[in-house]
């Protein structure tokens, strides 16, 4: 049972701050200064009540109740790894008005209206976002993406940004730092967004980050499995959870736990390219789940994989994403091409938690030819026979899964998404 004490408490320091409420001492001047007679003597408690006429009646010492904790549910939605490779960023910088270096709404256009419509939305930012101090690269082992990305992010309505993954170090501690100070200026701008993952310090990685929506409080936490063979300088202060720090993902997990309504969990791990989910994941998943995860939500393998809810020792649930695959990519393999647009309710009833109305989209990266060019995303919907015989994948000199057609597509939504959580219509 979630420590809905604190979660009240929370909300009404937060109330009491925006309101600007607090004790203020009465200035001397104003205050009442006549001396009291040293004379007086109480009047005896019978001859009070005969002057009334009536008893003195006593007050209870019970503290007063709290109000009970109203339902309410939040629409929340997650894609997985934004990876923008070199072929998304020069689609961008093709379609880009004058003016613009890039126009990145071009190949997000076809899901905005969904990602707009959630009270929440999360995404795996998968390259770094340093600017131009930093060479612009999209290749498979160094990436950094130019800040008008970040922007076009914000703008579809993304809430959660996750910079935990395998590339947070592609331009070392210098960039980690350049994409941090980019994110506090859109925080600036914007008070709702909450980056996760990496952290400046210790204590910059302790302070939850925490949404409050239609009356939920709902808090983040993220942990990726490895850095591509990087680490942090021993004299670093930076922070980049990692999953192999159970202790720790324990500790966050409980301690936030008890702070908010809800806990979001997003994991960056397993084995690339498989749709299988392996043991070790699992096993993470379950014990995540049991100290008090909610929901957690999968990335890195850029692939589909399938979903489940995880009945804890107490009978509650929590739901588990293994991975969303790719939200857009430049990868040259089919089953790169179909990830998935997950949408949820965590909702809130007789203050407990319970996570409904699971259902994901497929999401399909397209390119015009074997060049890659004029890359976008569609929602399973909205792909046509006419896109399917276009896609430029079986074209492409890269890759080795070269075969495109809707029997591929739905193989892949069919494999890896239960029937029960499909959503292939608007």
């Amino acid at each position: 049972m979630k420590k809905r004490i604190a979660s009240f408490s929370l909300a009404l320091l937060l109330t009491a701050a925006a309101c600007g409420c607090g004790f203020k001492p009465i200035s001397q001047e104003n205050s009442y200064t006549q001396p009291i007679s040293t004379d007086y003597q109480p009047i005896p408690v019978e001859t009070q009540e005969h002057l009334s006429g009536e008893p003195t009646i006593e007050l209870p010492t019970e503290p007063p109740t709290e109000p009970p904790v109203q339902d309410t549910a939040v629409h929340f939605l997650a894609v997985g790894d934004n990876l923008v490779q070199k072929r998304v960023y020069q689609s961008a910088q093709k379609h880009a008005a004058e003016g613009e270096e890039y126009n990145f709404n071009y190949c997000y256009k076809n899901v905005a209206d969904k990602i707009a419509a959630a009270d929440l939305a999360f995404i795996n930012q998968e390259t770094i976002i340093a600017g131009h101090k930093y060479e612009i690269s999209g290749s498979n082992f160094n990436f950094n993406s130019p800040t008008e990305l970040g922007d076009e992010m914000v703008d579809l309505g993304f809430d959660i940004i996750c910079m935990s993954n395998n590339h947070a170090l592609d331009k070392g501690t210098g960039g980690l730092g350049a994409a941090l100070d980019y994110w506090d200026t859109k925080i600036a701008a914007n008070p709702s967004l909450r980056v996760i993952g990496c952290y400046r310090d210790a204590q910059d990685m302790e302070n939850f980050r925490i949404s409050e929506v239609n009356g939920m409080t709902i808090g983040y936490l993220a942990y990726t499995e490895h850095i591509n063979g990087y680490s942090l300088p021993s004299d670093s202060p930076m922070k980049i959870p990692l999953t192999s720090q159970t202790t720790l993902i324990e500790q966050q997990i409980k301690a936030l736990d008890g702070m908010v309504d809800a806990v979001v969990v997003s994991a960056h791990w397993g084995a690339e390219d498989t749709h299988t989910v392996s043991d070790g994941v699992r096993s993470l998943a379950k014990n995540m789940i049991e100290w008090g995860a909610d929901v957690i939500i999968g990335t890195h393998s850029h692939t589909l994989e399938t979903m489940e809810y995880v009945t804890r020792t107490d009978g509650t649930q929590g739901f588990v994403f293994y991975s969303l695959g790719n939200f857009i990519s430049a990868q040259t393999d089919s089953f790169n091409m179909v990830g998935g647009m997950a949408e949820f309710d965590l909702k809130r009833t007789n203050d407990q938690i319970t996570v409904e109305n699971v259902q994901v989209t497929p999401v399909i990266t397209h390119y015009d030819d074997g060049s890659l060019t004029n890359l976008r995303v569609y929602p399973y919907y909205m792909y046509t026979d006419e896109l399917v015989a276009d896609h430029g994948l079986p074209n492409s000199p890269w890759g080795t899964a070269k075969t495109w057609s809707w029997k591929v597509i739905d193989s892949i939504v069919q494999n890896n998404v239960p029937e029960e959580f499909r959503k292939l219509t608007k």
